[in-house]
């Protein structure tokens, strides 16, 4: 998923915002740099998600070439993404 940086801030906002006043988040530290760690981990994790999205594309590629015709990308898609992210860690 492409997100720019305005948006990523804007749901990190929201996300901090709705956790104050539900009284649900306590800072230790300043809640500015707390609210860059949090901005720069959920763009860290789209990173993620758009490398898994580069590899599985390659494989695709690949299995492509390996398979002439017969081959239906979309469904394996689905499946190749899936795979890798479970073995990755990844969660989508």
């Amino acid at each position: 998923m492409k997100l720019s940086p305005t948006q990523i801030e804007r749901i990190v906002r929201n996300v901090f915002d709705r956790l104050k006043e539900k009284n649900l988040i306590e800072f230790k530290t300043a809640e500015k740099e707390v609210f860059n760690r949090a901005i720069e981990l959920v763009t860290l994790d789209f990173k993620k998600e758009d490398d898994l999205l580069i590899e599985v594309n390659k494989i695709l590629d690949d299995l492509e070439r390996q398979n002439p015709g017969g081959f239906e990308r979309r469904k394996m898609f689905a499946m190749v993404k899936a795979k890798l992210a479970k073995q990755k860690g990844i969660v989508l």
